[in-house]
């Protein structure tokens, strides 16, 4: 039995994110733009947007993401990704509902990213009541994190 589009598809995103993460964002984002030809879903999307953000085109990256949310809406990564790029341009204030909304994905599989980038704005924003929560509900999907709980201890020195 031969591989489905969508089979192939994924096999494409795995080949894509070995690309990223070995530092080869152009090899990636091309493999990705394959992904999405082979079979169109919104992680290939948002995997292109990351490649494009990475290559500084980060307006690009968010309008591939707003497409990937419009494929598939229960999908948290690409709310994530255009509040983390929102934050690298400064737009704190943008940045807060992607975020919010990333948080009530049902389909999302790292659900403590955007409890730490939600915690970042508030600290940048001295609200350390709301950075804490954050920081707490980030903990509740990595529990024993070091760095997370590194965090939260310094922000509780902080704020006492």
């Amino acid at each position: 039995m031969g591989f489905t589009s969508y089979q192939r598809a994924q096999d494409l995103i795995k080949e894509g994110l070995e690309l990223a993460h070995a530092g080869k964002p152009e090899q990636a984002r091309e493999i990705f733009q394959n992904s999405f030809e082979v079979h169109p879903t919104a992680e290939a999307m948002t995997y292109w947007g990351w490649m494009e953000h990475q290559l500084n085109h980060t307006e690009q990256a968010i309008e591939l993401c707003k497409k990937a949310i419009a494929l598939d809406p229960e999908f948290g990564n690409p709310y994530n990704d255009i509040g983390s790029y929102l934050i690298t341009q400064g737009n704190l204030d943008q940045a807060i509902p992607w975020l919010k909304r990333a948080t009530l994905c049902k389909k999302y599989e790292f659900r403590h990213f955007p409890h730490v980038n939600l915690a970042y704005i508030f600290i940048e924003k001295k609200m350390f009541m709301k950075a804490l929560r954050e920081l707490k509900s980030a903990l509740e999907f990595v529990p024993g994190d070091t760095e997370l709980l590194k965090k939260l201890n310094d922000l509780r020195k902080e704020i006492n």
